[in-house]
């Protein structure tokens, strides 16, 4: 009897040592790296909260704004400064900025929220977008090609709906890859006549050699289309809920 339970222990022992743990070990360490990545990641965006509504001036930014933390449509006005306020959706809530559009003005306070924010949703006036469309494009491109923006997930935001000579989104987001091809192409130009400046060099957005493209680029692009005047923002406001 204690031969034979020798001979089990010997066993055992055997087949203990001949465990393959190359695959338990490389799972652990691939569990290791998916944790490490996803806590670089909540760190890095846990200051990220807030929405900045951006624009050129005169597309609708104000009256949403208005709508989304006051419930209410304004009197037409062109803001010259931000307006900051609390968007609320049950209990979560994140700040909602609204950028001015007055060229003077905009650039230095998108400046100055762009690090904080976590959804940028620029606003288009659907009505003027065809003749507005070379402005309309190289403010988008700015934004887009911003390292500080990359993380950031995208709204354009097809407003004035309401309207009969509104474009739809789809015909938006045509016009306006067709432009941001040649703006792309304009400042690729410019880059090379007068040199890279590595600390401050913007991105170039899409792939090389293909016609610009939303799918093409880091951030997550999606098209809406609303109506601040008659209140149809409900793709917005669950765009915005998705992200808090």
């Amino acid at each position: 009897m204690d031969k034979l339970n020798e001979n089990t222990r010997e066993k055992k022992e055997i087949k203990l040592d001949n465990i393959d743990v190359t695959p338990i070990l490389a799972a652990l360490i691939v569990g290791f790296i998916a944790v490490a990545l996803f806590v670089i990641f909540r760190r890095r965006s846990a200051g990220r909260r807030d929405f900045l509504l951006t624009g050129l001036t005169e597309a609708g930014k104000s009256a949403i704004f208005m709508q989304l933390v006051h419930n209410k449509f304004p009197d037409t006005f062109t803001s010259m400064k931000e307006n900051v306020g609390e968007y609320r959706s049950g209990h979560v809530s994140g700040r909602l900025v609204d950028i001015p559009g007055h060229y003077r003005v905009r650039d230095k306070c998108f400046e100055q929220y762009k690090r904080n924010a976590k959804g940028i949703i620029f606003v288009v006036d659907s009505v003027t977008i065809q003749k507005d469309i070379r402005d309309v494009a190289d403010t988008l491109y700015t934004i887009l090609a911003d390292t500080a923006t990359q993380p950031c997930s995208v709204l354009i935001l097809c407003n004035k709906q309401d309207l009969t000579t509104a474009k739809s989104s789809q015909v938006i987001k045509s016009l306006l890859e067709k432009e941001l091809n040649t703006v792309r192409d304009t400042r690729s130009r410019k880059l090379q006549s007068v040199g890279d400046d590595e600390v401050n060099k913007p991105i170039t957005l899409g792939k090389v050699g293909r016609d610009f493209e939303f799918s093409h680029i880091s951030q997550n692009v999606q098209f809406f289309e609303s109506s601040a005047k008659e209140k149809q923002l409900s793709d917005l406001t669950d765009w915005i809920d998705r992200m808090l």
